[in-house]
């Protein structure tokens, strides 16, 4: 499988993001959102989104390695927030959790803030889309 970012120069140079990614080979794996849910369903964390933020990372870490793949298979994230300034307020902190579970990758992204979360404590939820590459 092959990965390539796509960010032309025709366009803001992206910041915690890339514009595109071409895909070839691979198996497509769809992830559900995902809030900062723990094994027993509760929010951990309530209140504080850096670590909600963390364990949604974590959370699609599980699913994505239970495919057979890795964090740097994700190729694109949609992120939904409660508070689009309160993220905007911790995007140093919240980068540098992404670091640790991404490196310096960062896939194809969409931020929106939304009303409300199916449970009340959730402040970030993520859905997105991995490719699974074999040596095949």
């Amino acid at each position: 499988m092959a990965i390539t970012l796509i960010n032309p120069p025709a366009l803001a140079r992206p910041s915690g993001f890339s514009h595109g990614i071409l895909v070839t080979g691979g198996r497509l794996l769809f992830l559900s959102g995902q809030t900062a849910s723990d094994a027993e369903g509760q929010i951990v964390a309530p209140g504080d989104l850096v670590a909600q933020y963390e364990q949604v990372l974590r959370n699609l870490q599980a699913v994505v390695e239970s495919a057979g793949g890795t964090m740097q298979d994700i190729v694109k994230m949609t992120i939904f927030v409660s508070n689009r300034d309160d993220y905007h307020a911790h995007l140093k902190q919240l980068g540098k959790v992404h670091r640790s579970f991404f490196g310096i990758y960062y896939p194809a992204t969409a931020l929106f803030e939304i009303s409300r979360f199916f449970q009340d404590e959730a402040l970030i939820e993520i859905e997105g889309l991995a490719v699974i590459g074999s040596d095949e």
